[in-house]
Formats: structure tokens, sequence, C-alpha cells
């Protein structure tokens, strides 16, 4: 039997270390590729959910909701959001009572009701509304990331129909700056929900 030198030990470690390194990259790229596609798929899967079950949603998985609504992007950084999780039966039954689009909140097992501050970061009345822009791109990742963990969740809005905003404010007893954009109930979809391709080519203009 031939014996393995001192130097051909050190190229097998060579070429092994060469090789672990080439399937960590490609396992990375495939990783990233799969990542980006489920994203796409978590955006396209997402569909308004009105139906739910009476399971009860863990508090950690309202809190990734949360953390990925505070993820959204707002104007200079302002964050003029807050978010109120009502899981209270009686405040839920009350709302959808008085909310004309919000009627699953009586059978909903919690609502987010995403707010803004309709004076932070104002510095012209031009600039007045920021806080509903803002709060709306987090109210789209707080839906994404419904969908992303196996929840079902609905947009039902609140501004800026004055009689609604009015209800909320009173029912949750919130400062006059606290604007409730809209109630988001969540819970585990009831059923199946089917999305809807909503991709329509006619809406696009090419500037070339």
């Amino acid at each position: 039997m031939n014996k393995i030198t001192f130097l051909d030990g050190k190229k097998m470690i060579i070429c092994t270390a060469i090789f672990v390194s080439c399937v960590l990259l490609s396992c990375n790229q495939t990783t990233t590729k799969e990542t980006m596609n489920n994203t796409l798929e978590t955006i396209h899967n997402r569909t308004s959910v009105r139906r739910y079950t009476d399971q009860v949603v863990p508090k950690e998985k309202i809190e990734i909701l949360l953390k990925a609504a505070m993820a959204a992007p707002s104007s200079k950084n302002n964050q003029p959001w807050s978010f109120y999780v009502i899981t209270n039966r009686e405040v839920l039954t009350k709302l959808a009572e008085q909310l004309p689009f919000a009627k699953m909140l009586a059978k909903a097992p919690l609502a987010i009701v995403v707010c803004g501050d309709n004076t932070k970061g104002v510095v012209n009345p031009e600039r007045s509304l920021n806080w509903a822009l803002d709060c709306s791109a987090a109210s789209q990742n707080l839906l994404l990331a419904a969908e992303a963990e196996g929840l079902g969740a609905v947009w039902t809005g609140v501004f800026p129909y004055s009689d609604r905003v009015k209800a909320v404010q009173e029912s949750l007893r919130l400062p006059e700056n606290i604007m409730p954009l809209n109630i988001i109930p969540v819970g585990y979809p009831d059923g199946e929900h089917m999305p809807k391709d909503k991709f329509n080519p006619d809406v696009i203009s090419w500037i070339e």
C-alpha cells in the first residue's frame, strides 16, 4: 500500500477546504434565492380573510406582526404610528356594531388598530397627512407578516370617515392627536381563501 506523504495530506486538506467552501457558497445562494421567492410568494398569496376559527393567536405571533409593521419606512423616520391590540370581546363586539365594514370583529379573536400621531413630524399643513402614508406602509407590512405566519387578516378602513374615526376614538379613549387609520382583524382562517390575480398591464406606462 502506498503511503500518503505529508505534502499529499496537505493537498487533500486544501482541496477539501475548497470543496466545502464551494458547497457552502452554493447553499447560501440557494437559500437567498429561496428567501426571495418566499417573499414574492407571500406577497402574491396575501388575501383579505374575513372568517376566523376560535383558535387563540399566541402573543409571540402578534409581536411578529407588530415588529414587521414597525419595520416600514416613514417620512424622515418619524415613525408616527401606534398600535392598539384588542382582545377584549366586549370592545370587539361594540366596534363590529358601529363600523359598517368590520362586522367580522364580532367573531375575530383579536384586532389591531393602526393609529398615527397627526402632529408628529408636521412642519407645515402640506405634510399633515404624512402619518396616514407612513401608517399605510406599516399596515401593509403587518398584513404580509400575517400571511407569512399562517394567519388571516383584513384591512377595514376608519380614516378619513369622521363617524368611524369618532367611534374608534371613543371606544379606545384615544387622545385627540391619535388618529385611527384602520382596524385589522386577525385570526386563523376559517376555510380556504384564494388570492386574486390583480396584475393588469393596462395600468402600466413605460417611459423609455
